[in-house]
């Protein structure tokens, strides 16, 4: 295709994505009262009694329900995002290059989800940290404002980072590490992960830190298995 074609299909693709992405903002404005309850499951799960949000400020209510959304608008329309780009870049890729393409955006996917359920799990015991470290003489209301941000925070953090078998596979692919130097060197890559894991998760609690260390762990080793199976030595 002469590059007028492929700008006039970006353009279309794009305006497509875009329109999904409005509609599924005014989906997420609509259902937004079933998306806070889901939402604000963890904090209730503490503190089944009062576990209301405190508002401020009068524009909070708007902002809260405008914020998610665009956050839940974003989720809508990520599929459909990642669909068109992949029908706009295969044409110019190889059998083989589609091929690895295809795995690597699945399983980018599997693990980036995976990740943020393991973060909506552990998100409870994240705030039950949070409030002992605060002392009993504190009484708990959360901003809705802050506690989204933490939620969301604590979900991206943790669908990031379980994209580290991913890298790891893509790594040994392209013949920049070996599965036997990983094997070799798996006391270091412990200690790291764990090192890691204090800092990447948001809410600082022990439990977190397990939940995101762990599973980093043992996909080090399944990356391993996995570049073996794939032929490199």
């Amino acid at each position: 295709m002469p590059l007028a074609e492929h700008l006039v299909e970006l353009r279309t693709r794009l305006l497509r994505i875009f329109i999904v992405l409005c509609l599924g903002v005014v989906a997420g404005f609509v259902v937004f009262p079933h998306i806070l309850v889901f939402l604000q499951h963890p904090y209730c799960k503490v503190l089944p009694r009062h576990c209301n949000f405190l508002v401020t400020n009068p524009l909070d209510g708007l902002s809260i329900r405008v914020k998610v959304s665009v956050y839940f608008g974003l989720l809508v329309s990520l599929p459909f995002f990642l669909w068109h780009t992949w029908r706009f870049i295969t044409p110019g890729l190889k059998a083989k290059e589609r091929a690895y393409a295809l795995s690597f955006v699945s399983a980018s996917l599997i693990f980036f989800s995976l990740g943020a359920v393991t973060a909506y799990f552990s998100f409870s015991s994240a705030i039950t940290w949070l409030q002992n470290i605060g002392g009993s003489q504190l009484t708990t209301y959360y901003s809705p404002n802050e506690y989204i941000n933490l939620f969301i925070l604590m979900l991206v953090a943790f669908g990031i980072t379980f994209e580290f078998p991913v890298v790891l596979v893509a790594l040994q692919l392209a013949n920049l590490v070996t599965p036997r130097t990983l094997l070799h060197q798996w006391r270091y890559a412990i200690i790291l992960i764990t090192i890691a894991s204090a800092f990447i998760t948001p809410s600082g609690d022990p439990l977190s830190m397990l939940a995101l260390g762990v599973p980093l762990i043992v996909f080090y080793f399944i990356a391993i298995a996995v570049g073996r199976l794939l032929g490199r030595k």
